[in-house]
C-alpha cells in the first residue's frame, strides 16, 4: 500500500504529537480499508498517548499485512516513545524499504541515526535525502549541523552554497556562514561574506553584528559607523543602541554613553527583561566610583526604563537594588514594595520586599509584612521565620514563640523548619532565664540534627555559664570545633568548658587559634583568654589581652575594669 493523498484530520491530530521524531503533518493518507481505519484508531490512540492500544492495532494491521508501510511507520513512531530506538529503528528502515519514495520514513531515519550519534549512517542518509528530495530545506540544514558535528567545515560551506543556490540568499544563511568561518578561525572571510550580503540586503541585524565584530577588534570608529547606519534603517533598533552605548563607555566617551544609554532604555523594541540584564550588570559590576560620580545620568536612565516598562517586575526589582546599593533606602524601599504591590500573587516580589526590609533593619515593617507574606503563601514558613527576626529585634520574645509554635504546627515534617524553629525557642528561653526550657527546647533540636553546630554551641556555652554537666558541655563543643575548626566562637566555648573544667594548659591553645580566626574582635573571647593566661601564671600576656578586651568591650562584661583591677591587685601590679 502507498501513502497518496493528505487527510486533514490527521494533520491537525500529528501537528500536536511532541519529540524530535513526531508525526509530521504530511504523513497520512485517506483512510480507504479496514486497515487503514485501524491505522487512524492507532494514530488517536498514540496522540492520547494510549501507546499500548496502537501497538496492538499496529501489530495486528501488520499480522495481516506486513507490507503495510504506514503501520511500520507508526509503530517506529510508538518505539520511539517508549525509548526502544533499536526497534524503532528496524521499523522505520521496514516502512522505507516498503515505500522508497516516502520522504518521512526515510527522514525519521535520518534523524535516528543522528540522535543515536551515528554520523557516518546519518550523512549517508541525509545526502541521499537531498538528491531524490532536493527542495526539502530542512534536510539542507540538518547536513550542515551534522557535518559540523564532525568538524567538516568544508562540507558544510558546501552545503550553505547549495542552500543559496536553491532557495537565495536569506539573512540567516549570511549570518549562517558568518558564525561558522568564525569557527574556522577565518575572521576577515567571515567578515568580508557579511558584508557582501550587506551591500546587496542591508539589515539592522547584519549591520548591527559587523559593528559588534568591529568593536571586538577595537575598531571603534568602524564600529560606530555600523551602529549609525543600521540605526539610520532602524532608529529604535535596541541591539545597535545599545552597542554604540558600550562603544562610548569603552571609549570613555560618557555624555554620549549615556545620552545613547537612555535612548535604549526608552526604546519600544528592547524587551524589558534586557534591559534589567544591562542595568543590573552596570548595578553589580560597575566600579562604585564610577556609578558615584555619575548618579544622576544612572537615575535618568532607570527612570526611562521604568517609564517605558510601568508594572515589569524584573525592572521594578532592579531599581530596588540599584537604589539600595547607593545608600537610599526610602527610594528602595518605594520600588520592592510597588513591585509587591504591582504583583501581589508573586512569590518572587513578596520575597524581595521582606528580604529587603530584614537588610534595611526595619524591624517593624519585617515583623508585619513577613506575616503578611506567610497568610498569603501558607506553606512558605520561612516568611514567619524573617518575621520572627524583625519581632527578635524588638525585644517581642512572646511573639517570636508564638511563631515557633504556629511553624511546628504547620510544618511538623519539615526537619529544616522545626529545627530552626526549635533552636530560635532554645535561645529566646535562655533570655528570658528560663534554662530548663531553653534546655527542652535544645533537646528537641539536637533529636532532629544530632550534630546541629548551632544548637551545640549554645547548649554547650550557657551550661558552663551555669558551671553544670561540663562533661556534656564538652562532649557538644568538641563536636562544633570538629565540624568548624577555625570558628573562633566555637573555640572559644571549648576552651572556657577546658578552662572551667580545670585544663588551662589544654585550653591555651585554642584561644590562640581563636585568635588567628576573628577572637580579637570579640570582648568576651579575649576576657576568657586572659582568664586562662592569668590561671598559668603568664600575668603580663594576661593583661594585654584584658587591656583589648577593655577597648572592645560595649557592656558586654559588665563591672570588667573592676575585675581587673583585682587581678592586678592580686600579683601586686
Amino acid at each position: 500500500m502507498k501513502m497518496k493523498y493528505i487527510y486533514i484530520s490527521v494533520i491537525i491530530l500529528l501537528s500536536m504529537l511532541s519529540g524530535s521524531l513526531n508525526v509530521s503533518a504530511q504523513e497520512y493518507v485517506r483512510p480507504e480499508s479496514r486497515h487503514e481505519n485501524m491505522i487512524m484508531e492507532a494514530v488517536s490512540a498514540y496522540d492520547a498517548r494510549n501507546i499500548g492500544e496502537a501497538e496492538r492495532l499496529l501489530n495486528a494491521v501488520i499480522a495481516e499485512d506486513p507490507g503495510n508501510d504506514a503501520a511500520w511507520y507508526y509503530l517506529a513512531q510508538c518505539a520511539v516513545v517508549k525509548k526502544d530506538l533499536t526497534l524503532a529503528e528496524q521499523c522505520y528502515r521496514t516502512a522505507s524499504e516498503l515505500d522508497p519514495d516516502n520522504f518521512w520514513y526515510r527522514y525519521r531515519l535520518a534523524r535516528l541515526y543522528s540522535v543515536t550519534s551515528r554520523p557516518e549512517l546519518t550523512m549517508e542518509m541525509y545526502e541521499e535525502l537531498l538528491d531524490d528530495f532536493p527542495k526539502k530545506n530542512d534536510v539542507y540544514f540538518d547536513l550542515v549541523e551534522v557535518y559540523l558535528a564532525q568538524k567538516e567545515y568544508d562540507k558544510a560551506l558546501e552545503v550553505l552554497k547549495e542552500i543559496e543556490t536553491v532557495f537565495g540568499m536569506t539573512e540567516s544563511i549570511a549570518m549562517y556562514r558568518f558564525n561558522l568561518l568564525r569557527i574556522l578561525n577565518r575572521p576577515e572571510e567571515a567578515f568580508r561574506s557579511l558584508e557582501e550580503y550587506n551591500r546587496k540586503y542591508s539589515s539592522p541585524y547584519v549591520l548591527t553584528t559587523l559593528a559588534d565584530y568591529q568593536m571586538s577588534m577595537y575598531n571603534d570608529s568602524t564600529a560606530l559607523a555600523y551602529y549609525d547606519e543600521a540605526l539610520d534603517l532602524a532608529p529604535g533598533y535596541a541591539p545597535a543602541l545599545l552597542g554604540k552605548a558600550e562603544t562610548f563607555r569603552l571609549t570613555r566617551k560618557y555624555d554620549d554613553y549615556f545620552s545613547v544609554l537612555g535612548k535604549y532604555a526608552e526604546s519600544e523594541s528592547a524587551p524589558a527583561a534586557a534591559k534589567s540584564d544591562y542595568l543590573m550588570a552596570v548595578v553589580q559590576r560597575t566600579d562604585p566610583k564610577f556609578i558615584a560620580s555619575f548618579l544622576p545620568q544612572i537615575d535618568s536612565v532607570m527612570s526611562k526604563a521604568l517609564d517605558a516598562h510601568p508594572s515589569d517586575s524584573t525592572l521594578l526589582q532592579t531599581a530596588a537594588v540599584y537604589y539600595y546599593s547607593t545608600d537610599r533606602t526610602d527610594r528602595a524601599k518605594k520600588y520592592f514594595r510597588e513591585n509587591m504591590e504591582v504583583w501581589p500573587e508573586s512569590f518572587s516580589a513578596r520575597a524581595g520586599y521582606v528580604e529587603f526590609l530584614m537588610y534595611a533593619e526595619d524591624w517593624d515593617e519585617l515583623a508585619s509584612a513577613g506575616r503578611e507574606a506567610f497568610r498569603l503563601f501558607p506553606k512558605e514558613t520561612a516568611f514567619l521565620e524573617m518575621a520572627s527576626v524583625g519581632d527578635y529585634n524588638l525585644n517581642r520574645y512572646d511573639r517570636v514563640l508564638d511563631i515557633c509554635e504556629t511553624v511546628l504546627d504547620v510544618a511538623p515534617n519539615d526537619s529544616s523548619s522545626t529545627l530552626r524553629a526549635w533552636s530560635t525557642m532554645g535561645d529566646i528561653y535562655h533570655q528570658l532565664g528560663d534554662s530548663k526550657k531553653a534546655y527542652k527546647a535544645y533537646d528537641k533540636a539536637l533529636k532532629i540534627n544530632p550534630d546541629y553546630v548551632y544548637v551545640l554551641n549554645n547548649y554547650a556555652y550557657y551550661l558552663s555559664e551555669e558551671g553544670r554537666k561540663l562533661k556534656k558541655a564538652y562532649r557538644m563543643s568538641l563536636k562544633t570545633i570538629e565540624a568548624e575548626p577555625d570558628n573562633a566562637t566555637y573555640l572559644d566555648t571549648f576552651g572556657w568548658i577546658l578552662y572551667l573544667m580545670g585544663r588551662p594548659l589544654e585550653a591555651k591553645p585554642h584561644f590562640k587559634h581563636a585568635m588567628l580566626y576573628g577572637g580579637k574582635d570579640s570582648a568576651v573571647i579575649m576576657d576568657h583568654y586572659a582568664e586562662v593566661l592569668y590561671a598559668l601564671e603568664e600575668y603580663d600576656l594576661a593583661m594585654v589581652y584584658w587591656n583589648l578586651a577593655m577597648h572592645k568591650n560595649q557592656g558586654d562584661i559588665p563591672g570588667l575594669e573592676e575585675k581587673i583591677n583585682a587581678r592586678k591587685a592580686a600579683i601586686k601590679k
